[in-house]
């Protein structure tokens, strides 16, 4: 990993740094202080709890990254519409949320 400083930050006078742009997208940080005493921030981002169970399934994931992949390589082809498979009552509860 190459490591570069991209700019210098002042705490304040309650020892609070502020991180503007370089946090953007981050709802939180791991803090992890290494053996030379630098402070490590490891950026992380939250998702819905719903949608957790895809990033515990390995198989499940590999198959959505390898189907990303076929349409950014254009290796797909329309099947049609699949409006005839969506069930009513399970999108309304849905979009009651």
């Amino acid at each position: 990993m190459a490591l570069h400083s991209l700019k210098s930050v002042r705490p304040d006078a309650k020892g609070r740094i502020t991180l503007g742009e370089l946090a953007a997208g981050v709802s939180s940080f791991s803090v992890f202080i290494d053996k030379q005493s630098r402070i490590i921030l490891e950026p992380h981002v939250e998702i819905p709890a719903r949608e957790k169970w895809l990033f515990n399934n390995k198989a499940a994931l590999q198959q959505v990254k390898q189907g990303l992949e076929d349409v950014a390589a254009g290796r797909t082809r329309y099947l049609g519409s699949f409006v005839g498979y969506v069930d009513d009552d399970e999108e309304s509860a849905e979009n009651d949320l």
